[in-house]
């Protein structure tokens, strides 16, 4: 590992812990060279997820996508950014347990949903409305419907 500050490669770990996500390290490294201290990550590498879209196109998966409608489904609620986190967190690891190399978009939008479900109930149903592409009020009103049973 190359020391950010004086670019040398002798560097040691002098701490390693994980990181609360269980995804990974955080190690404290000291420069042999220099002295200087910094930190770095480690993740855990995961399989390459192709996303089979709609029109039966196929994408590279990418979290931002998952997490730009997160974050406008919960726009204005009192949601912490922290918990956004979690639920983006929990959505990967369903999707990424699921140990496929492909995966439908239409099941990351379930997921998706019924993580939203579960945390607030306005910013599913903004999810639901743009997912389930709601035509009209009578389709916005069932599926309220079915939210209140």
């Amino acid at each position: 590992m190359k020391c950010p500050f004086c670019g040398q490669e002798n560097t040691r770990v002098i701490d390693s812990r994980p990181v609360p996500d269980n995804n990974s390290i955080r190690r404290r490294r000291q420069c042999d060279e220099c002295g200087k201290r910094f930190t770095t990550y480690e993740k855990i590498e995961t399989i390459p997820l192709v996303v089979i879209k709609k029109d039966q196109s196929r994408e590279q998966y990418d979290r931002a996508k998952i997490q730009g409608g997160v974050m406008r489904a919960c726009y204005k609620r009192p949601i912490s950014v922290k918990k956004i986190e979690t639920l983006i967190d929990e959505i990967e690891t369903e999707i990424f347990n699921k140990e496929e190399r492909e995966v439908p978009s239409t099941l990351i939008g379930e997921i998706v949903m019924d993580k939203l479900k579960e945390l607030d109930a306005v910013a599913y149903v903004r999810f639901a409305s743009v997912y389930r592409e709601f035509k009209d009020i009578d389709t916005f009103m069932d599926e309220l419907k079915k939210m209140m049973n």
